[in-house]
């Protein structure tokens, strides 16, 4: 009996309807086109990338994975949504990197390379996913021992609401109506239990900062909006 998706039928849809814009730096994506080159020094700090494997899990149309591929990484990306893969792939052709792109579920994959990846990437995406907590483990699972895997996305806050949904979607338009659902939001203290059943054990969040107005982004101690968490697979765990 084949097993449901862990996915949202109406969140593919609704990246998939947006997929064309995914490159355009002033188009929807934008904020994601700003924290993109942040989210890339804060990895790359915690790891160097050169001639590592690396997965982007979620990964669209590839702004995050060409990213990794630029610093070294032998990079693997793979999302549920046909159209993201399709203009991930097309845009390849315009920057000459390699990156491949397959449209595979995370748990999937984990059974066909387990312990495989030194890298994992899983950003904007828990919040967007039924049961978190499965792709966390398949994250683990996808790692090598010692390997390191790297998520972001938004506390379930007070502040979070007004500035990630109110803000961002209602009033400055940053993003389309829709995007977000804050009853989605994921704790810090939620997101480090989840990592540590999956079997990896995560350091203290960092807070990312992104001020729509001025287009300027930074890495913080302020956790309540967007946070960004670095989890290490245990080198006693055996690959599973």
């Amino acid at each position: 009996m084949t097993e449901p998706l862990n996915a949202d039928p109406e969140e593919l849809a609704k990246f998939g309807e947006l997929a064309h814009n995914w490159w355009d730096p002033n188009g929807e994506f934008r904020p994601l086109h700003e924290i993109n080159p942040l989210r890339l020094d804060w990895i790359a700090d915690e790891i160097d990338l050169a001639g590592k494997t690396a997965l982007d899990v979620g990964c669209g149309g590839g702004l995050l994975a060409e990213g990794l591929a630029a610093k070294g990484a032998r990079v693997t990306g793979i999302d549920l949504s046909e159209k993201p893969l399709g203009v991930a792939r097309l845009h390849l052709l315009e920057s000459g990197l390699a990156v491949d792109y397959r449209q595979v579920a995370a748990e999937q994959l984990a059974l066909e390379l387990p312990g495989h990846f030194d890298v994992v990437t899983c950003l904007e995406l828990l919040e967007h996913v039924p049961d978190p907590q499965s792709v966390l483990t398949a994250c683990r699972q996808l790692l090598k021992p010692g390997g390191k895997a790297f998520f972001s996305t938004l506390n379930r806050s007070p502040e979070s609401f007004l500035l990630a949904i109110v803000g961002a979607e209602y009033v400055l338009n940053l993003l389309p109506r829709g995007t977000h659902d804050h009853a989605r939001f994921i704790k810090p203290s939620e997101l480090a239990r989840y990592c540590r059943v999956a079997g990896l054990e995560p350091e203290y969040p960092v807070g990312l900062n992104y001020n729509p107005f001025t287009r300027a982004c930074a890495l913080s101690r302020n956790i309540r909006v967007n946070y960004l968490m670095v989890a290490t697979r245990r080198t006693a765990d055996a690959a599973s």
